[in-house]
């Protein structure tokens, strides 16, 4: 189960970012910290611009919504996601986040 802190305008989760993928995805939770696969690689941001852009359409927000609040050098992060609840976070992280969710790039 996901361990999801409730602020006062949006949620907290905790994620572990495994870099160089071949696509960005969810592969699911481990001790409350959700796993995702990040194609990019670790390289001056562009991991976490991918994590940022992959949550963003996840949960069709606008890209500003979601902030890494720590762990900006580390593969644990803390995301801070303003406008959204933590049902509308489960239901789109598959609830458990047992199930594999990816958002392809389009063309």
């Amino acid at each position: 189960m996901l361990d999801i802190r409730t602020t006062a305008d949006g949620v907290e989760f905790k994620v572990r970012v495994i870099p160089r993928a071949s696509k960005t995805e969810i592969v699911g939770t481990l001790d409350g910290i959700l796993k995702v696969r990040v194609a990019s690689p670790p390289v001056e941001g562009a991991a976490n611009a991918e994590l940022i852009k992959f949550f963003a359409k996840l949960l069709d927000i606008a890209k500003s919504n979601v902030e890494i609040v720590s762990g900006q050098a580390s593969k644990a992060k803390r995301l801070r996601v303003t406008g959204i609840t933590t049902a509308d976070l489960e239901e789109a992280t598959g609830r458990s986040g047992d199930a594999r969710l990816s958002v392809r790039k389009s063309s």
